[in-house]
């Protein structure tokens, strides 16, 4: 499955749980399955977002967008976790109505059926999104799937509420599970937030990844030493840009030669990587004092 597929499957399930909990919500009376219902809605949009994202960010480089399209999908992790979070302070702030104006809650068996369904489903997804945003190296997939992953944990908080009213015949609990609910989303939305501002603002990659990539250069015995080594991420683009030195006397046809070597040798360990060496000679000692 490619991450275009993998996007649209997320779209398609988000459409029916939304219509099944907002549906099952209304009907029981329960803020905790509508918040969820809402939650949901915002899953499906981030989802629309992600599939769109993913679209344009695999363009090719054009006039307007001569390092291509990349980050579109950086943007697109950023505005998700936006509108997951003003989704979680519209939850907070129905509940909190909830509470001061009084609530009940009927039909709890549909609810607790719907929740384990939804979980179930958005477990599902969430795996295979994971998966291919594993394999395809997208930030915007990473990110929908992580809003499933979390739907699938609050899915489960609201059944075990709905499982305790049920025993303890205190409806009062029904907008307090939202509330909770409302707090994983808000955590996860600043999460987001983080990891997408990250590749937005040229953050270097990896300390692990740049270890790599120093290791490869520093393999090439023509190479007498580097500098200037710069990195970052661009959607599920890497960008590599490195000095290298070699001696005095070394052959221009060498040298160019060299550098498709180490680009070559760098690629092979991170696909999807655009590089570029630039070849100098080594300094002379009186360069140096």
């Amino acid at each position: 499955m490619n991450k275009q597929n993998a996007a649209l499957l997320s779209v398609v399930s988000n459409s029916v749980l939304v219509a099944i909990k907002l549906l099952a919500g209304i009907l029981m009376h329960s803020v905790g399955v509508i918040s969820e219902a809402i939650h949901s809605s915002i899953d499906l949009i981030a989802s629309l977002i992600a599939f769109f994202s993913i679209r344009v960010a695999v363009k090719p480089a054009d006039e307007d967008h001569p390092f291509g399209h990349s980050k579109y999908e950086n943007v697109s992790g950023f505005v998700e976790a936006i509108l997951i979070f003003f989704a979680a302070i519209l939850i907070i702030y129905e509940a909190v109505r909830r509470i001061i104006t009084g609530t009940y809650v009927e039909n709890l068996g549909m609810g607790i059926i719907v929740m384990i369904f939804a979980s179930f489903v958005n477990g599902v997804v969430s795996y295979f999104l994971f998966k291919v945003s594993k394999e395809e190296n997208s930030i915007a997939l990473k990110a929908d799937a992580m809003h499933l992953l979390t739907d699938v944990f609050t899915s489960l908080g609201v059944t075990l509420g709905l499982v305790a009213i049920k025993v303890t015949k205190l409806d009062i609990l029904d907008p307090i599970i939202a509330i909770f609910v409302a707090l994983l989303i808000i955590k996860a939305s600043i999460e987001l937030t983080k990891e997408a501002l990250k590749d937005l603002t040229d953050t270097s990659l990896p300390e692990e990844e740049v270890k790599e990539i120093e290791n490869i250069i520093k393999s090439n015995s023509e190479i007498t030493s580097f500098h200037k080594l710069r990195t970052r991420k661009s959607g599920p683009r890497r960008e590599i840009d490195v000095h290298l030195r070699v001696d005095r006397n070394y052959n221009i046809v060498d040298a160019h030669e060299l550098s498709h070597k180490v680009s070559k040798q760098i690629t092979d360990k991170f696909p999807d990587s655009h590089v570029i060496i630039h070849v100098e000679p080594e300094r002379k000692k009186e360069e140096d004092k």
